[in-house]
């Protein structure tokens, strides 16, 4: 990355833009470990997983009733039923025409048979069965072997990141214990002299650490090692102590103090321990974040109003720690939807307003918060999505469609 002395020169730099060079510039962490299986949830894959088995490892039945073997040339309805195949417990003989076994959701469907009709289409009498509306066609209710996975068949792929259903599709392969990326260990401070910790009093002109808390949660969500390393006040040889103390660390988050006030030390003292490439993008709210390199720890500094935190935490921020976590970061989903009032802005910056998706006789619409300033943070906490306007976009009536983007994302590809 280049020096930027010049950064407050050049004009912001667009969220796109801003968010492809950070991330095609990280190289994801290398060290792998292997967990048990039970360990695995919201893990990195490292390696591609390929079954060793057929799921279902057996033809099977998808209904309770009855396992028919049906001759070509009989249009017989009535069957002589010579015993049961059960889950776990499988009839190990070989049905003739004419003949059937009672069989269960799950059960081995057994040689000879080739469907299943339903227990409320049959009436049964000692040893007899007999089929009401008609023999059903042939692989009626039937799941063959390996439908669902298929032995040698690649299950999972390197770079993915472990959901629960993954977690269960591990298992029904057999998959005791996989390879999996390290945990990225991301170090994170707030600055500020006005910074009180939230179980003590308060003085005039002092606010509550809440960034540093909110940051927390974030990292922890995407399923990374955190280290909290504090508040730090508005000093430049504790901001260097705090910086040194990251070192060990993949990534470091701080909040506060990348802009141009006097007491804005983050960036110069970052110049003395590192290196830093911009710190200007063109959104709102969140325009000033500071991006760079402590040694080998990616740097991300993002403003200290909170609502500006978390915006640049998600556009830009959780993208970048996805990546270097060895993952894929995903495209966020958007879609169009009717605004329920008029918005207007001025030209310039990408505005992310926070706002309710909300369903009505109507139909859906969004409806942006009354409080958008970046120190509200209780509209990030009562909004449901974005309401995104493009850098150009002046004013919007009511009723006229707009850029939605959910809170709730894939994250991981």
């Amino acid at each position: 990355m280049s020096q930027a002395g010049t950064a407050h020169s050049h004009p912001p730099m667009p969220l796109a833009a801003a968010r492809e060079r950070i991330v095609a510039g990280l190289s994801p962490i290398e060290e792998t470990e292997t967990v048990a299986l039970a360990d695995a949830h919201r893990r990195v894959l490292a390696d591609d997983v390929v079954a060793r088995v057929n799921v279902p490892s057996a033809t099977n039945s998808s209904m309770d009733g009855y396992a028919l073997c049906v001759s070509d040339d009989s249009s017989s309805e009535r069957f002589e039923q010579v015993g049961q195949s059960l889950a776990g417990h499988p009839f190990d003989g070989r049905l003739e025409p004419g003949q059937c076994v009672r069989i269960t959701t799950g059960a081995v469907v057994p040689a000879g048979a080739d469907r299943i009709v339903i227990q409320e289409n049959v009436t049964t009498h000692q040893s007899s069965v007999t089929v009401e509306n008609g023999v059903p066609a042939a692989g009626a209710n039937i799941r063959p072997a390996g439908e669902d996975i298929a032995e040698g068949e690649t299950v999972l792929h390197a770079g993915r990141y472990l959901r629960p259903a993954d977690i269960a599709v591990l298992a029904s392969v057999g998959q005791a214990n996989v390879a999996v990326m390290r945990r990225l260990r991301v170090a994170f401070f707030s600055t500020g002299d006005e910074l009180r910790p939230i179980d003590g009093p308060l003085a005039s002109g002092e606010i509550y650490d809440s960034n540093r808390y909110g940051l927390a949660a974030m990292i922890e969500e995407l399923g990374l090692e955190s280290v909290n390393l504090g508040a730090i006040g508005d000093d430049p040889a504790a901001l260097a102590a705090a910086f040194d103390r990251a070192r060990d660390c993949d990534a470091l988050i701080t909040t506060g103090g990348v802009s141009v006030g006097d007491a804005d030390h983050v960036v110069e003292v970052l110049k003395t321990r590192g290196e830093i490439d911009f710190w200007k993008v063109a959104i709102k709210p969140g325009k000033p974040l500071a991006v760079g390199r402590l040694g080998q720890t990616h740097f991300f500094g993002l403003p200290g109003n909170p609502v500006s935190t978390a915006v640049t935490f998600i556009q830009l921020v959780r993208p970048a720690l996805v990546r270097l976590a060895g993952g894929r970061p995903a495209a966020a989903l958007r879609w169009s939807l009717p605004t329920a009032q008029a918005l207007d802005k001025r030209p310039g910056r990408e505005h992310y307003l926070r706002a309710r998706i909300q369903m009505d006789d109507h139909g859906t619409q969004v409806s942006t918060l009354a409080h958008q300033g970046s120190g509200v943070m209780q509209s990030m906490s009562l909004a449901n999505a974005f309401v995104v306007l493009a850098a150009e976009t002046e004013s919007v009536g009511a009723g006229e469609p707009v850029t939605v983007e959910p809170f709730a994302q894939p994250i991981w590809d």
